[in-house]
């Protein structure tokens, strides 16, 4: 079998990039590890997803349907309960091997689409002493209890980390009769959303304690309590500082990692800020015909943003092109920005561009040049990192192709 572009992952962006690849006139292969296509948003009963991209909103499983059923009328061949083991590069194109119900297959596709979202930290890669008790979850595997299968993680709860998931968690844990013990961040300030910091704790009374993080569980067979330790400015614990706060579950929620094992096994070159791969505005990576979009290059706050690098990437995997890349240098307080390269042999009139800051930051002007020539500005009252920031650049505007800055300074 034979394709001008293979999709791997059938989540928001893998949906989007093969939706558009097909409407692009591309032949389209899609792969989904699970069941069923959508990914995460699955189990994401909460609403809040589409109000950038339809201006309502959804629940996880509402926005994925839309796609999903746009999907249905377009000729991309899917392939469900499927899991890629090998990838190889030829003359021209790539064999992929995978594995399915119906057995072992190869097929050959001209580009490659990443879209393998994400994975979560787990208690053994933060490093919290003790036993090895049930009752301790990742905060995605506690949403698929409650939300798929029914089932209650524990009655008295703490959740580690006050990223976005872990604050949702709060929230529906609340809900369905549990009590939060608290929400505890090793960092002086919060991990997720503003809004998620109100909707979900401050409206629900959950007390948010910063600067302190879990340094043991208790319990041999079943979690009892866990130890609390505050922690400096480098997050090292505090000696003399612990206490212990009894719970049957404790729940993580400390953060996300880019699923780039099969970028690595291509010998994709990685950003080590953003954990996924570099591309330039298309989302094609430095590996020739490899494509990276969605979670698997850089963890996005909203799932309509996931969506359009997606249909970035399927754009311009459809279609070909020798590229010529320039570096696009931060300066200033970025933590990171991406695309961190430019095709200039591409259009680069509606360059998408998106970054995140270091600390949280009050009065700042965002200047990105080309040569001595500024081709975008932009004031910010107020810069949080875990908001990401998207901006549209014109780099057509540039008399010299050459030497991009994207710069943040006091305004």
């Amino acid at each position: 079998m034979k394709y001008d572009v293979a999709v791997i992952g059938g989540g928001p962006a893998g949906l989007a990039a093969a939706i558009k690849a097909n409407n692009e006139g591309a032949s389209v292969l899609l792969i989904e590890r699970e069941a069923r296509l959508g990914g995460i948003l699955k189990q994401c009963i909460h609403d809040g997803f589409g109000v950038v991209r339809f201006g309502q909103k959804l629940s996880g499983p509402e926005y994925a349907d839309r796609f999903i059923q746009e999907l249905r009328r377009t000729n991309v061949q899917v392939s469900l309960l499927s899991f890629v083991t090998r990838t190889v590069k030829r003359d021209e194109g790539y064999d992929i091997t995978y594995v399915s119900a119906q057995g072992v297959n190869t097929v050959h596709c001209g580009k490659i689409v990443l879209a393998t979202g994400c994975r979560e930290r787990t208690r053994n890669a933060i490093g919290i002493h003790g036993d090895r008790c049930a009752g301790i979850y990742t905060a995605g595997a506690a949403q698929n209890l409650v939300n798929i299968l029914g089932a209650m993680p524990g009655k008295k709860v703490v959740i580690l980390g006050s990223g976005d998931i872990g604050l949702i968690m709060a929230r529906r844990l609340t809900l369905e009769g549990a009590k939060v013990e608290g929400v505890y961040e090793a960092k002086p300030t919060p991990g997720g959303l503003t809004r998620n910091i109100h909707q979900c704790l401050k409206d629900f009374d959950i007390p948010l304690h910063l600067s302190a993080t879990v340094t043991r569980v208790f319990g041999s067979t079943r979690l009892e309590a866990v130890e609390i330790s505050d922690v400096d400015e480098r997050m090292r614990p505090i000696a003399g500082t612990q206490r212990i706060v009894e719970c049957d579950c404790l729940v993580l929620a400390v953060g996300l990692i880019p699923e780039n094992e099969l970028a690595r096994d291509l010998g994709v070159e990685l950003d080590p800020a953003t954990k996924g791969a570099i591309v330039d505005q298309n989302c094609q990576t430095m590996t020739e015909g490899i494509y990276a979009c969605g979670n698997a290059l850089h963890v996005n706050d909203l799932v309509d943003y996931v969506s359009e690098s997606g249909e970035i990437a399927g754009a311009a995997a459809s279609h070909g092109g020798k590229r010529k890349l320039k570096p696009i240098t931060p300066q200033g307080k970025l933590l990171y920005v991406v695309p961190q390269r430019l095709d200039v042999n591409a259009p680069i009139d509606n360059v998408v561009m998106y970054f995140r800051v270091s600390c949280e930051l009050a009065d700042q002007r965002l200047t990105v040049t080309a040569g001595d020539e500024t081709v975008f500005t932009k004031v910010y009252s107020k810069l949080l990192p875990p908001e990401m920031e998207r901006i549209a650049v014109n780099f057509d505007k540039a008399h010299t192709l050459d030497d991009f800055t994207i710069r943040l300074e006091d305004k």
